[in-house]
């Protein structure tokens, strides 16, 4: 598969949950959710069907039958082919192996910050690190669920890394706020002189 094809995490998602045994999408959707990987894979009802069929196109992912539930729609489950278990194992030893560019909304408003007024500027970087401090005692919260609930560490290691770059974040913005307040920060005057006209 090319790299073009691998750019949704959803269908990277649909074929693990099919590597561990065969269900149909509402299935799915509910397994995804129960194991809170919202959080992590952007899910929404449509796009997982989207997936589901295009996965099928392409060989990756088989019908395995159709079941009917009383007056329910049908279902079809879905299996997963010998070709989707080598896609599946490929993509994500290359996604957990190579580190890859991702432009996020964040970075692309921090490279465009000399369009702000650097108090303004302060002030909108302030209301992040409140954001992420309140966001951090939420993850904490939730990390002592699951130590409560006994989950092993596995389970929620997705959820530990992005507290780690939320800390990240949060240390990164502190400063950067502390260097445009002091205007320490290297190309203060470059940004006074954009402001200017």
């Amino acid at each position: 598969m090319s790299s073009r094809q691998r750019s949704n995490p959803l269908a990277l998602a649909v074929l693990a949950l099919l590597y561990e045994r065969p269900m149909h999408p509402y299935e799915m959707a509910t397994t995804l959710r129960e194991r809170r990987k919202e959080d992590s894979i952007k899910l929404n009802y449509g796009s997982l069907y989207s997936v589901v069929q295009s996965l099928e196109r392409r060989g990756l992912i088989v019908a395995k039958e159709v079941q009917r539930d009383g007056t329910r729609p049908e279902r079809t489950v879905y299996a997963i082919a010998e070709s989707g278990a080598v896609e599946l194992l490929d993509w994500l030893s290359e996604l957990v192996a190579v580190p890859g560019k991702e432009f996020t909304q964040f970075e692309a408003a921090l490279s465009l910050l000399p369009c702000l007024r650097p108090e303004e500027a302060v002030r909108l970087l302030e209301e992040r690190v409140s954001r992420l401090e309140e966001e951090l005692a939420a993850a904490d919260g939730l990390r002592e669920h699951a130590f409560k609930r006994k989950l092993p560490r596995l389970l929620w290691i997705e959820g530990e890394y992005r507290i780690a770059l939320r800390r990240t974040e949060l240390e990164y913005v502190s400063a950067l706020v502390r260097e445009i307040r002091e205007e320490t920060i290297e190309g203060m005057e470059l940004w006074r002189e954009f402001q200017k006209q």
